[in-house]
């Protein structure tokens, strides 16, 4: 059997055993998953009026509030999701369950690319669901093709994989899953510093530089012109650079932390 067949055989091994993970402790992803529901329903209901007329500058129109906020919840549901990567990957480091994986006979990256793969699956299985809750409550895309829909789909596993990346070699960096689920809590948090809620022109001058200039802002707003048809400009090479620079630096940093020799 060649190398690559291996390696391919020995990452499907541990993406199976991540997702059967997933399937008999679910409580950490329903947590992660509710978070992004909750706040639909929250902004939507509760908030929906006041921040429609708010952006629109005239009466208050909470469809038109739900068309704008889906896309910046789709992309906060995938910054949640990956925290899980994190704490799954920091346990399997604290439990002693990584050492043994170093004395066996499989290709040495499975372990890393079975989180990864997990947890992009599980993202986008959290994304999917997600839609369907704003479909319910009345969110419908502007005309949206199905190159666009497909373009939009793509974006969003894009985004899974940059992220879960960088997740990852949070949790191998992480002393326990406590540690590792606090210090991904910047994947979570981004999302509401962004354009998710409210433009960032509408924001304070001095606060406009922190929501536009990181990798949230270019997604969501790409998500949004694929989706609603508004412009796009720059925002589709920024999102993709942020992707791929984000996936680099993640993949670097843990398989580093990977590679080095247990203490």
């Amino acid at each position: 059997m060649s190398a690559l067949a291996l390696a391919v055989r020995d990452s499907n091994t541990m993406l199976r055993r991540n997702l059967l993970h997933a399937r008999r402790y679910p409580s950490l992803t329903l947590n992660l998953l509710l978070t992004p529901v909750v706040l639909l329903l929250l902004f939507v209901y509760v908030f929906g009026d006041v921040m429609s007329a708010g952006i629109g500058g005239g009466g208050a129109d909470r469809s038109a509030y739900i068309a704008y906020i889906v896309p910046g919840i789709l992309m906060m549901t995938i910054g949640g999701t990956v925290v899980g990567a994190a704490v799954s990957v920091s346990t399997d480091m604290t439990e002693g369950v990584i050492a043994r994986f170093r004395t066996m006979a499989i290709h040495r990256d499975s372990v890393i690319v079975g989180h990864v793969v997990g947890s992009v699956v599980q993202s986008l299985a959290s994304v999917v669901l997600v839609g369907a809750v704003a479909v319910a409550i009345g969110f419908r895309s502007a005309g949206a093709t199905a190159l666009e829909w497909l373009a939009a789909f793509g974006l969003l596993a894009l985004v899974a994989l940059a992220l879960t990346w960088i997740a990852v070699g949070m949790g191998m960096a992480s002393p326990n899953a406590e540690a590792a689920s606090n210090n991904a809590m910047p994947l979570i948090v981004l999302p509401l510093i962004s354009s998710a809620f409210v433009p960032v022109g509408s924001m304070p001058g001095w606060f406009q530089p922190i929501a536009e200039y990181q990798p949230f802002t270019p997604a969501i707003e790409t998500l949004r012109g694929l989706l609603l048809g508004t412009a796009i400009g720059d925002n589709w090479w920024l999102a993709i650079l942020w992707c791929v620079g984000l996936t680099a630096l993640g993949y670097r940093w843990s398989t580093a932390l990977f590679g080095r020799d247990p203490r």
